[in-house]
C-alpha cells in the first residue's frame, strides 16, 4: 500500500515529531490519500505514562502504560475508525455498519456522524450503557442483540450485504488495522526511536496486535529505528474466552470457536476473531505469549492500578496488569525489562456493569 522505499528518502521523521498532535500526523503511511477526507475528532497521541509506584510495588524498574483512554469515546477504537471511515467517506461510501461488543460501535458512530454519514449498529443487548447511548446519541441505528457479538456480526453481515452497507466489522476491511498501527508508531517515538521489550496487550478481535507488529516492521523498512530488536508481544485474555490462549497451549495457527463466553470485559468477549492467524503469527514470530486472567484478578487489578497511579482503567486494560503479575511470577519478564501495558479505554464506560 505504501512506497516505504520511496518514503525513507523523502519523509523527514523528525518533520512528524513537529506536527500539530495527533494520528494524522502520519498521513504518509495512512491509508486517505486526500486531506480533506481525514476525519478528526483528536486521536491518537495518547500519554505513555510510567508507573513508579506500581513497579515498585512489583520489583521491576521500567514499567510502563499507554494509555488510550484520552481517544474519542473513550477507548482505543477511534484510532481504527478515524482511520476506516475517512477512507469510506473518500470512496464515496454513504453508509456504514458493524457488529460491537461496545466501544468499537460508539467510535463508528461519531466519526460516521462527523462525515456525514449513515451508521448502523448490531451490539449484544448487555453491552454498557455508556456505548448504547453514546451510538444512539451520535445518531446510529442502533439493534440490540439477544447474545453474542458473534451473533452480531452475522446479523450485520446479512444486512450489509444485501443493502449495500459498508461493512468494518474488524479484519473484513483493511483500513481499522491501519488506523491502530499508529501505536506502534507512537511507541517507537516516545522511546526515541527505540522499541519495549515486552508488550501486554489485551485481545479480543486483535486488531491492534496486529496493527503494531505491521508497523514495527514499518519502522525497520523506513530506517527509522536505532535498533531493530522487537518486542514480546503477549495477548491476554479472560479465562471465561480465551481462543487465543487455548490456540497458543496448542501450538496452533488457528482458534476454535469459544462456546459460552463469559466475561464481565466486554471487549474480551469475542469468541474467535476473523483474523486468529494473524494473532498468533505474530505471537509466534515475536517470541511472545498469550495468558488468560480470571474476572476476578483483573477486577483487583483494575482497583490496584486506580490506587497506585491514578488510573481508572477499562477491565480489559486491566487484565493486563493481572496478566503481568503471573508473568512475574512465571519468570517470564525480567527486573529490568521495558514493558508497555496498554490500557484500551476509560472505566467509566462499565460504571453500569459495577452495579449489577
Amino acid at each position: 500500500m505504501y512506497d516505504l522505499k520511496k518514503a525513507r528518502g523523502t519523509v523527514d521523521r523528525d518533520e512528524i515529531t513537529r506536527r500539530t498532535r495527533g494520528m494524522w500526523r502520519w498521513e504518509e503511511f495512512l491509508p486517505v490519500i486526500h486531506r480533506e477526507n481525514q476525519i478528526f475528532l483528536g486521536e491518537g497521541d495518547t500519554p505513555l505514562l510510567s508507573l513508579p509506584r506500581l513497579q515498585q510495588e512489583l520489583g521491576l524498574t521500567n514499567l510502563f502504560v499507554k494509555d488510550e483512554s484520552s481517544n474519542p469515546t473513550g477507548s482505543f477504537k477511534a484510532r481504527g475508525l478515524a482511520a476506516a471511515v475517512s477512507k469510506a467517506k473518500e470512496l464515496g461510501v454513504e453508509k456504514v455498519i458493524i457488529p460491537t461488543a461496545g466501544n468499537a460501535g460508539g467510535a463508528m458512530a461519531a466519526y460516521a456522524a462527523r462525515a456525514g454519514l449513515r451508521a448502523h449498529i448490531f451490539m449484544p443487548k448487555d453491552t454498557p450503557l455508556a456505548n448504547i447511548e453514546e451510538s444512539r446519541m451520535t445518531g446510529a441505528d442502533v439493534i440490540l442483540v439477544d447474545g453474542l457479538i458473534s451473533d452480531a456480526s452475522g446479523m450485520a453481515g446479512i444486512k450489509a450485504r444485501e443493502e449495500g452497507w459498508f461493512d468494518v466489522s474488524t479484519f473484513k476491511e483493511p483500513y481499522r488495522v491501519e488506523g491502530k498501527k499508529v501505536m506502534g508508531y507512537e511507541l517507537a517515538e516516545s522511546f526515541d526511536w527505540t522499541l519495549p521489550d515486552v508488550i501486554v496487550y489485551p485481545t479480543g478481535g486483535g486488531t491492534g496486535l496486529v496493527g503494531m507488529w505491521k508497523a514495527f516492521a514499518e519502522l525497520e523498512e523506513l530506517g527509522w529505528l536505532k535498533n531493530t530488536k522487537r518486542p514480546r508481544m503477549v495477548s491476554v485474555q479472560a479465562e471465561g474466552c480465551a481462543p487465543v490462549v487455548k490456540a497458543f497451549q496448542a501450538k496452533a495457527n488457528f482458534c476454535d470457536f469459544w462456546t459460552n463466553a463469559q466475561t464481565v470485559a466486554s471487549g474480551l468477549r469475542v469468541p474467535k476473531s476473523f483474523a486468529d492467524h494473524l494473532i498468533m503469527q505474530d505471537i509466534y514470530d515475536s517470541n511472545g505469549t498469550a495468558i488468560a486472567v480470571s474476572d476476578e484478578a483483573l477486577l483487583e487489578s483494575q482497583g490496584q492500578l486506580a490506587r497506585a497511579e491514578g488510573i481508572f482503567a477499562a477491565p480489559e486494560g486491566a487484565a493486563t496488569l493481572a496478566a503481568l503479575k503471573d508473568l512475574i511470577a512465571q519468570g517470564w519478564v525480567q527486573k529490568d525489562e521495558k514493558i508497555v501495558l496498554f490500557n484500551t479505554g476509560s472505566g467509566l464506560k462499565y460504571l453500569d456493569l459495577a452495579n449489577k
